[in-house]
């Protein structure tokens, strides 16, 4: 594990070549004298894409849902846990700083959203709104591709569920309450940790943990349903936190919760090593350790049933906590609200409807 300068606002401290790049380039000192701290930082790039099709769709048998929406590819946010990160190698680019500077913007997805819904054949079932990435990352402030996917939903009475760590969820309040009123919306907010200054290093640019807590007191005033995802649990790291935050959560009002063990797949664990070397030093190998013995002596494991809690003692005595804290503080671990279906309906079949 080498220790590496963090780059200012970024959560990933360096841009390795993603696991299909067909060759690699290494940087190497060319005898400059510049200080680091007049170095440019990473700026955001913003690309556009025009989708044929917006829902993804999933047979796992360990996420509440099978079809989801992902307004962008790559965030902003730069958590550097992030699971999603290995997608960028699909389009030639790096899981690391590329991930959270070199974005993917989605530009007709609200129009494609609508013919898909539009298709005789479509049968409605909750869609998962921003699964992979945030889709209410700082990007979505300018863009607003989110926003115009919950009209979309709004207009066509369909449910649907929304993971974030974004405060900016509140802008779209006047959509989500009324959604909410006819079952047809529930929120999750992710909450990683309540330490600002561990928030700044890990998810350098998502909201602070009292933006998060506000919001999810905002959000259930409104009448809407909020859960809490205290993910990614991080040995040695966050997982201390797991019942302060469920308590936070709770008083803010979440009604439910739900945690995951830190996953690293592909490059996300070089990536990992690296920001642990670099901002925890002394404690890198006690962590990896631990995760080593979460996961049958391997640093991931994909296994369904397995990957988001782990196996062995510090993974069993962590979902012992986990579900000890939700019995104290009155959450409902994992609860799946059951979102109504049956209101679907296409514009123009209303329409129709009113000639009669």
């Amino acid at each position: 594990m080498n220790s590496r300068s963090p780059v200012k606002g970024r959560g990933a401290l360096s841009n390795p070549a993603n696991r299909f790049a067909p060759s690699q380039l290494q940087a190497e000192p060319g005898g400059w004298d510049i200080p680091e701290d007049t170095l440019p930082s990473a700026v955001t790039e913003v690309r556009e894409e025009r989708v044929k099709s917006i829902i993804s769709r999933n047979d796992s048998p360990d996420v509440p849902f099978d079809r989801s929406i992902n307004p962008y590819r790559g965030c902003e946010h730069g958590c550097i846990y992030c699971f999603a990160r290995p997608t960028h190698a699909y389009w030639d680019l790096s899981p690391g700083l590329d991930f959270e500077t070199k974005l993917i913007a989605k530009t007709n997805a609200a129009e494609v959203l609508a013919q898909t819904f539009n298709k005789p054949s479509y049968r409605c079932q909750p869609i998962a709104l921003g699964s992979n990435t945030d889709p209410y990352q700082p990007l979505e402030k300018e863009r607003s591709t989110t926003r115009a996917i919950l009209e979309v939903m709004q207009r066509y009475r369909h449910p649907v569920s929304i993971i974030t760590k974004g405060s900016l969820i509140l802008r779209d309040l006047d959509i989500l309450q009324e959604m909410a009123a006819s079952r047809l919306c529930s929120v999750m907010i992710s909450v990683t940790t309540l330490d600002n200054d561990l928030k700044r290093t890990l998810e350098p640019r998502a909201a602070s943990p009292t933006a998060r807590l506000r919001a999810i007191r905002t959000l259930t005033d409104a009448g809407i349903p909020v859960g809490v995802l205290a993910s990614p649990m991080i040995p040695m790291i966050n997982d201390h936190e797991l019942e302060r935050i469920l308590k936070a959560c709770r008083d803010a009002g979440a009604t439910s919760a739900a945690y995951i063990l830190l996953r690293m797949p592909y490059e996300v664990k070089d990536l990992m090593k690296e920001w642990l070397a670099t901002h925890f030093p002394q404690r890198a190998e006690h962590v990896l350790s631990l995760i080593r013995q979460s996961r049958d002596g391997q640093e991931y494991d994909a296994t369904f049933g397995r990957r988001m809690t782990g196996t062995g003692q510090f993974a069993e005595l962590l979902n012992q906590r986990f579900h000890l804290a939700c019995r104290k503080y009155g959450l409902n671990p994992r609860e799946r609200l059951q979102l109504d279906c049956s209101q679907f309906q296409r514009p123009q079949e209303r329409q129709q409807l009113s000639l009669f």
